[in-house]
């Protein structure tokens, strides 16, 4: 089996494990918080998410070149990470161009949170690696085995990239890990997620979701495995497809471990969030409808994406881009 390969089939894999983060005790809810309708839970495997508030104050932003922010990542950094800002660590982009890697802290969760002052962390500009019109979607691992922070990025739509840090702030180039040679019949392959989960039948300590666009313009998701993190196989089919569940299309996938279940949670054209059950060997499919119903009113604005989780001290957060594309803020909702 040749590795940065598309495959033919998905075959029968070995259950691992999920890796989370978490840390200090959870603040108070912040007063006066607009209320979200509740959701039920994708058939009681999710909780119900609320939303608690913006995570960022948007117009103090130093750094803020389009008015727009997205896909946000949360990590802890308690017992990782020796200096850090915050106990947690909160990464996120503007997607229109010039893009870029930023960076804010908070000691808790429910923030709010405090911009870096070196924002952008990652620019489009890298020399002598790369020079895109863009660089956004960041998703950062904690590796277990280097302990370092794994920041995997795309910059074009085409390709994904990885960079390392072991202060979870300055970090460095190691290379392309995904781009659309590497699945053919796409013409996108970007917003991945990277996760430690093994599948012991593929040698795999990895596997990452993400969004893979083909030539029919329907946006899928999309699934590989790894060794290290860096080298991937892919599935050549979506690992799930937009008309499995009835939208144009789907996107910014997250693996979520719940209730002894292995669950790829994702947005649709629809607006809203929400779950399939794939199994710790990701032979399943199992849709569990909604996890997440946007509101009507604003920051959400019938539009809710790029659902990150975490936990803190016991209680669910979701961290999730809040409002219409390419004019969003990063929202924070906790479970009930």
């Amino acid at each position: 089996m040749n590795r940065r390969t598309a495959l033919l089939g998905t075959g029968t894999l070995a259950a691992g494990a999920l890796l989370a983060g978490a840390a200090a005790p959870a603040a108070a809810a912040a007063a006066g918080a607009p209320a979200a309708p509740a959701a039920p839970a994708a058939a009681n495997v999710l909780p119900a998410y609320r939303f608690l508030r913006r995570a960022l104050d948007t117009d103090s932003l130093a750094y803020n070149p389009t008015g727009e922010l997205i896909f946000p990542c949360l990590r802890g950094t308690v017992g990782r990470l020796g200096s850090a800002p915050g106990r947690f660590l909160l990464y996120y982009a503007p997607h229109d161009a010039p893009g870029g890697i930023c960076l804010a802290y908070a000691d808790s969760p429910d923030g709010p949170f405090t911009e870096h002052p070196g924002n952008p962390i990652v620019s489009r500009n890298w020399s002598p690696h790369y020079s895109v019109s863009h660089v956004s979607s960041p998703h950062v691992m904690w590796n277990t085995e280097h302990r370092e922070m794994w920041l995997y990025f795309h910059g074009e739509n085409t390709t994904t990239r990885l960079a390392r840090s072991t202060d979870g702030i300055t970090f460095r180039y190691q290379g392309v890990v995904l781009n659309t040679s590497m699945v053919p019949g796409t013409t996108e392959a970007s917003y991945a997620r990277v996760f430690e989960h093994r599948l012991a039948d593929r040698g795999a300590r990895y596997v990452m979701v993400f969004m893979r666009n083909g030539t029919n313009n329907h946006r899928d998701i999309g699934w590989g495995w790894s060794a290290d993190g860096i080298t991937f196989d892919f599935a050549r089919d979506p690992l799930i497809r937009h008309s499995d569940v009835g939208v144009s299309d789907i996107s910014s996938p997250h693996l979520v471990l719940r209730g002894g279940r292995t669950l790829v949670v994702y947005h649709t054209s629809a607006g809203d969030i929400r779950a399939t059950d794939v199994g710790a060997d990701f032979s399943r499919r199992e849709h569990l409808g909604t996890v997440h119903t946007p509101m009507a009113g604003p920051p959400d604005s019938g539009r809710s994406a790029a659902p990150s989780f975490g936990s803190d001290g016991g209680v669910q957060y979701m961290f999730y881009e809040a409002g219409h594309r390419l004019g969003a803020t990063i929202a924070i909702a906790r479970a009930d």
